[in-house]
């Protein structure tokens, strides 16, 4: 007895093995939970095409008041993470196509790895696994309530026009999403380019100090030293053309290369002991070859372990 099929389009037929696996461990979890003994198998997936996957009862084990809620609900959710891990960039990439038509494919190309980051990659980083587990979960949640209610009333499930017509909430987030990632992909790129103009200047500029040392306390907070470790002015007066562009550019937290703009040095030693900051990978990019960070050194090792801040 058939219980539901799910039809795949003709481009997604090479992942029916892997539906059929989302499948078969999702039943067999739902349906044996909390038993400790081996149970009879009530259903059995069958490739019945290259494209259609069907869910059969296996007779007289399954009884449909008693089996049929549990194996509709683990359909929902093997069916879920499919979409989810399958179609999802997919659909990104459709919608990013559909908007932004006039980009050229490098572009399109740079939204669809903002997208990933956000969903999957470097924004949840320093937040813990488990901020991004609960987001995906919650994305599978919404696609899973609708095919669950879905599979209680059909038994036939196509998947290119279920994401059409019953996953507009989806579909929809996954829109804001690409939103989103298209406002960082171009603050992202006029910073890139901020950030080459300055290196151009400070390429261009005289020298006016042999060598500095900036201490990095931590965070965003610096010490700004001469090449004889004597303390220079913080906020020295900087190129009226150069002030302009940070003040209007740059946070106020990174007004450190302001200060280094303004000193002019021929050589930078960096020391700190958070070095994969941003702020000082920026430095790194605009000061170039003059740029040595310091980790552990004996003109820093006492003063920057007495400032640094936990």
């Amino acid at each position: 007895m058939e219980l539901y099929t799910v039809s795949l389009p003709a481009s997604l037929k090479a992942s029916a093995g892997k539906l059929i696996q989302l499948l078969t461990d999702q039943t067999n979890i739902d349906l044996h939970m909390g038993s400790d003994e081996a149970q009879p198998a009530v259903v059995e997936m069958i490739a019945i095409s290259e494209q259609d996957v069907q869910c059969q009862a296996i007779f007289p084990h399954f009884q449909l008041k008693t089996h049929g809620p549990a194996t509709y609900k683990a359909a929902a959710a093997a069916i879920a993470e499919f979409v989810v891990s399958e179609l999802e960039p997919g659909m990104l990439a459709a919608i990013i196509r559909k908007k932004y038509k006039n980009h050229n494919t490098s572009e399109t190309a740079a939204i669809e790895r903002y997208c990933h980051d956000l969903l999957h990659g470097k924004e949840w980083d320093g937040l813990g696994a488990k901020f991004h587990d609960a987001d995906r979960l919650r994305r599978k949640n919404k696609v899973s309530a609708e095919v669950e209610l879905f599979l209680e009333e059909n038994t036939l499930l196509n998947i290119n026009g279920f994401i059409r017509f019953r996953l507009e909430p989806y579909r929809k987030e996954l829109a804001e999403v690409v939103e989103y990632a298209l406002d960082e992909y171009v603050l992202d790129k006029q910073y890139q380019e901020f950030i080459s103009l300055l290196k151009y200047f400070v390429f261009l500029q005289d020298t006016k100090q042999p060598m500095v040392h900036l201490l990095h306390k931590g965070g965003h907070d610096f010490m700004l030293y001469d090449d004889a470790f004597e303390l220079l002015d913080p906020n020295p007066p900087a190129d009226r053309i150069v002030a302009e562009m940070l003040e209007t550019e740059m946070n106020i937290e990174d007004m450190v290369i302001s200060s280094l703009i303004a000193v002019s040095p021929k050589h930078i030693t960096i020391h700190t002991r958070q070095q994969d900051m941003q702020v000082i990978r920026t430095i790194e990019t605009i000061f170039d070859q003059r740029v040595t960070v310091c980790v552990q050194c004996a003109s820093c090792s006492s003063s920057l372990d007495e400032l640094v801040q936990p």
